[in-house]
């Protein structure tokens, strides 16, 4: 067997959870920008497209009948209501680069972290934290996409969301963007080398031995 066969594994799908505002996009940004053996999932969603976002790539934007039918017809890996839309992750895409041995970023909340776990327990679960809830307050308002009334529910969601901290394989606090895609990325690394992922290993080391 040569070596390379050896070190043959089945993708990872590695969940980025966090409040909103807490930075979890940009680092998802960062990271697949660094990396490029592991691809974004581009879920599902009925929210209305916002300014400069593109169908296909941020999102597959669909309407509420198209996702209620996606639901029944059991396409999504998981899926959840976040603040009056839906978002789905879509089991075809995802399916097709892990077991192709690509790895898989998602983007998803706690809520779907668990329901993803039940479907597939092989999961690697990062979830980041603002250095505190002020900092929070502050990042939602200075990107001004929101509403005080909608800062207010995200203020109110994110002390539910953060309980669900001990859940997650890893948790991180956002400091600095940077530093903390370093070590989400150190993460990575690490996590694509546990011998439990080296699908061929055992018969390597067995002929190896011969």
């Amino acid at each position: 067997m040569e070596i390379k066969s050896a070190f043959q594994r089945r993708g990872l799908l590695f969940v980025l959870s966090s409040p909103s505002g807490a930075g979890k996009s940009t680092i998802a940004r960062m990271l697949l920008g660094s990396d490029d053996g592991i691809a974004m999932s581009v879920s599902a969603t009925t929210r209305p497209r916002r300014p400069g976002e593109i169908d296909g790539r941020d999102y597959h934007f669909v309407t509420t009948e198209k996702f209620e039918a996606m639901v029944a017809n059991g396409d999504f890996l998981e899926w959840a209501h976040v603040f009056g839309h839906r978002y789905g992750t879509l089991k075809s895409e995802v399916m097709k680069a892990i077991e192709g041995g690509r790895d898989v970023l998602l983007d998803i909340d706690w809520q779907g972290t668990q329901q993803l776990k039940q479907v597939d327990p092989d999961i690697v679960r990062v979830f980041i934290l603002p250095p505190s809830l002020t900092e929070l307050e502050r990042r939602l308002t200075r990107r001004g996409t929101d509403s005080q009334e909608v800062i207010r529910r995200r203020m109110d969601r994110a002390a539910a969301e953060i309980s669900h901290w001990a859940e997650y394989d890893y948790v991180l606090i956002n400091n600095d963007a940077e530093k903390c895609r370093e070590l989400v990325h150190t993460i990575l690394k690490s996590e694509r080398l546990k011998a439990s992922r080296r699908v061929f290993l055992h018969d390597f080391v067995r002929d190896l031995m011969a």
